[in-house]
């Protein structure tokens, strides 16, 4: 390879590597720290948690792992466990008004130390709210403190970035134990497809889930 003492003089090419390599050790090391997840009696005190209770369903996360809790939350709703997500940000703008005693809170963050969820968990206290399930990593995190029951990842997952900064494997974690959740609940809760499709009426899976009804199109 050509050194050069300006990187920019540089082209792609030399700083190029065997990029089918590079995606099959990223895909690899992801699909490691999904199987190194130890499903624990934790787990399943979560999902009957989840089965017996009486309140909402309320996903929570900052960043990449927001994202994760927004997608659990649709998927729990469209499974037969009705959910919604709350941003740690705008619950300290009046949001936080949509929690209740009776609800649980999954409370997302690898680390464990982002603080508007932390500030979040606190202020929800004060509304009677003290059911928190935290996914998180670090042992050091105080998400464990402030939770009920804690579903671990695992405490030393490998990000595949070059930086060790980017969250990939740690996010396809979230995202393994959020779906094993979800698809557990809907087993249990007997949901059938037809049930499905009065979630999820529209596009290929709304078409093969239930009967057609008289606003499709002749198309759809």
């Amino acid at each position: 390879m050509i050194k050069y003492n300006d990187p920019s003089e540089a082209t792609f090419s030399e700083f190029s590597v065997n990029i089918r390599e590079k995606m099959a050790f990223i895909i690899r090391k992801e699909a490691e720290a999904i199987a190194n997840i130890e499903v624990t009696s934790e787990f399943e005190t979560a999902v009957n948690l989840l089965l017996e209770n009486p309140g909402k369903v309320i996903t929570t996360g900052i960043g990449k792992a927001g994202y994760i809790a927004q997608k659990f939350a649709a998927t729990l709703s469209s499974t037969g466990t009705p959910a919604f997500f709350v941003h740690p940000a705008e619950a300290g703008h009046g949001d936080l008004g949509m929690i209740s005693a009776e609800d649980i809170i999954i409370a997302f963050s690898t680390s464990g130390k982002s603080i508007e969820v932390l500030e979040m968990l606190e202020n929800a206290r004060a509304l009677g709210a003290k059911s928190v399930i935290g996914i998180t990593s670090h042992v050091d995190s105080p998400l464990r403190d402030m939770s009920l029951l804690v579903l671990d990842m695992g405490g030393e997952i490998e990000e595949p970035c070059p930086l060790k900064l980017t969250p990939s494997a740690s996010i396809a974690v979230m995202q393994a134990i959020s779906d094993s959740i979800a698809l557990t609940l809907l087993e249990l809760k007997g949901f059938t497809s037809a049930e499905y499709g009065k979630r999820h009426h529209k596009g290929y899976l709304g078409a093969i889930s239930r009967q057609k009804h008289k606003y499709d199109l002749e198309n759809d």
